[in-house]
């Protein structure tokens, strides 16, 4: 039987900015820039959550709720050197380790036990040892599978650990609320809740079919997932996963050519940063955000790689215009590239056309890299 545990540190930027200023111990902290700003809390201590305020929330809004609290714009370094650090120690042990951000982890110690024994007084080693070394907490969860272990880690933070024994997972999930499904949003829990689903046992209470009928994939995604199923194998040995870029503007707007000149320069530097490591991409995606806070994605995977600026452009401003249809400004865009292979690995189905476009590519990114990126733009049409 599979045993995946997932390590999540607790509060982490809040928890580095205190190991770098140890004044901040106890204090309400929120990382994520000027209040007075558009920005939103990329983290909070706990003594901030006591005031309702939670990591993706407009930090104007957490200003209101804790105007005394202490606003950081963070330290992204820090943060890459101590996740560089806890990961360390996790391969000391770990036969098996998908980092999945900066501040979580999937390890699987699966037929294990002969070696550290039991799991739960093992993962209060790894979590004593994290704390004892680099002065980060964590919580740990300890299930059959990834799903389970990522929620079962939430379920008792902070420094928390919990382990659900195989076989009970559907047991452990039923009275918790719907929204501690990893996948349920805002708009999925309201639309769940308008049809009386509260907590994870009325999901499993309705027939099988129910949600693949009235919600598709996504429906069906969500019922298994209520049972307690899940990915049994954790990824290991992959390259980054994806490379995105977005926008939060200073002032909502309506206007789709500003909007998209703005998505094209996003473009434009994703696009850069694929090219540098000799990258191409299959898969884009959209993000929008309107000035009400409902957020949307849409996704199209092309057929062959790509790293052209214009090409990326065409595809992303053809979701655009099919995302947004709704008469509201737009608060946030962002663009992310996904799917990778090596530009030597389609070498050689290039023509030359595409040869040619490549010189033209190299050219401009030399450009940029000695006079600056501004210094010039590729049509988007």
């Amino acid at each position: 039987m599979p045993t995946i545990f997932h390590l999540d540190l607790d509060a982490y930027y809040v928890s580095v900015e205190r190991i770098l200023d140890p004044s901040l111990e106890g204090k309400a902290v929120i990382v994520g820039g000027d209040p007075h700003g558009r920005g939103v809390v990329a983290a909070c201590s706990y003594e901030a959550r006591a005031f309702g305020l939670h990591s993706g929330m407009p930090i104007r809004d957490a200003f209101r709720l804790c105007p005394k609290g202490i606003y950081l714009h963070g330290n992204g370094k820090e943060y890459t050197r101590y996740s560089k650090a806890v990961k360390n120690i996790l391969e000391r042990y770990a036969p098996f380790l998908e980092q999945a951000s900066i501040d979580e982890f999937y390890m699987d110690f699966s037929g294990c036990e002969k070696i550290y024994g039991h799991p739960y007084p093992f993962a209060a080693r790894i979590q004593k040892e994290i704390l004892d070394e680099l002065s980060l907490p964590c919580s740990i969860g300890i299930a059959s599978n990834k799903y389970v272990a990522k929620i079962s880690s939430d379920y008792a933070k902070p420094k928390g650990i919990t382990y659900v024994i195989a076989g009970q997972e559907k047991e452990f999930l039923a009275p918790l609320p719907i929204e501690a499904m990893p996948g349920i949003g805002r708009v999925t829990k309201n639309l769940l809740n308008a049809r009386g689903f509260r907590i994870v046992k009325d999901i499993t209470s309705m027939p099988s079919n129910y949600f693949s009928l009235t919600m598709g994939k996504y429906g069906s995604a969500i019922y298994e997932h209520a049972l307690g199923k899940g990915a049994e194998f954790i990824t290991v040995g992959s390259e980054r996963k994806s490379i995105g870029r977005e926008e939060t503007f200073q002032k909502d707007i309506a206007d789709h050519k500003e909007i998209e000149k703005v998505l094209f320069m996003l473009i434009e530097d994703v696009s850069n940063s694929l090219r540098k490591k000799g990258w191409m991409a299959k898969t884009i995606n959209l993000k929008l955000r309107y000035s009400d806070f409902i957020t949307l994605t849409r996704s199209k995977t092309v057929k062959e790689p790509v790293n052209s600026d214009k090409i990326i452009f065409n595809t992303a401003v053809e979701l655009f215009r099919n995302a947004y249809k709704r008469k509201v400004s737009i608060r946030l865009i962002g663009v992310q590239l996904a799917n990778f292979c090596t530009s030597f690995e389609q070498e050689n189905l290039f023509d030359e056309k595409e040869r040619k476009e490549k010189r033209m590519l190299q050219a401009l990114d030399a450009l940029r890299k000695k006079y600056g990126f501004g210094v010039i733009h590729y049509g988007a049409r």
